[in-house]
């Protein structure tokens, strides 16, 4: 896996991971990335939800001082800070950055009106999140996610590599083949912090005002700006 990859040879790279591994091929995907990509070339975008805390506790064991960025809007969970402290505690060599956007909540209101969540949610995950992030990602050359296919009809065709079209170099998503019954599995025998709203009917936890409870039968993301016909925050769409 030593090919650093490039826009003509990402394909033919994912192609390669075995995923009969007892990680699905996550921890060779990892080695791979960490191994293709300097420590200043390769960030980890962190939600710090239950596929986030499966993904930091494999990349520790790949690179204990790994680059982690957690997109901070300013409206998130008590219980996502919570969980972003007990995982420095536990991880104390991870790099872990809280990224705050540009604006304030006081001056996206004062620009935009109050409450822009409900008005015009894709606006307002761009100015919290997608321009923080490419503000982060301005200066890699690839980053990881922890996308996997089972989440939404609009990750299932989601590679080990993509070529990320919307920051122009490569997504990594390690985990595009675990279960979230797998997911819990791995927390569980890892004994890893996790996120309280998970217990709470929240398989999926996002800012406050955009994040609901789901039923029995929701599927992992039902929850995420329910009635507005929004299924993703824009991060993972071009």
């Amino acid at each position: 896996m030593e090919i650093p990859v490039t826009y003509r040879n990402w394909v033919q790279v994912s192609d390669r991971f075995n995923i009969n591994d007892e990680t699905k091929g996550a921890r060779k995907v990892l080695e791979w990335a960490y191994s293709s990509y300097s420590e200043e070339q390769i960030v980890y975008a962190s939600s710090f939800g239950a596929e986030a805390v499966v993904l930091i506790d494999l990349i520790q064991q790949c690179q204990p001082n790994a680059h982690i960025v957690f997109l901070d809007t300013g409206l998130h969970f008590p219980e996502t800070y919570e969980v972003i402290e007990k995982i420095k505690t536990r991880f104390s060599n991870l790099r872990i950055e809280l990224k705050e956007p540009s604006l304030l909540l006081d001056e996206q209101a004062a620009q935009f009106g109050t409450a822009l969540w409900k008005r015009d949610p894709n606006e307002c995950c761009r100015i919290r999140k997608v321009m923080p992030l490419q503000k982060v990602l301005s200066t890699k050359q690839a980053w990881i996610s922890g996308l996997r296919r089972e989440q939404s009809p609009t990750r299932v065709n989601t590679e080990f590599i993509n070529k990320d079209e919307k920051f122009k170099n490569v997504k990594i998503c390690p985990l595009i083949h675990w279960s979230w019954s797998e997911i819990w599995e791995h927390i569980r025998k890892r004994d890893l912090p996790y996120n309280k709203l998970h217990d709470q009917k929240y398989p999926s936890v996002g800012c406050i005002p955009c994040t609901q409870p789901v039923g029995i039968d929701g599927d992992s993301r039902a929850g995420r700006w329910r009635g507005s016909g929004k299924t993703e925050c824009g991060l993972h769409t071009r």
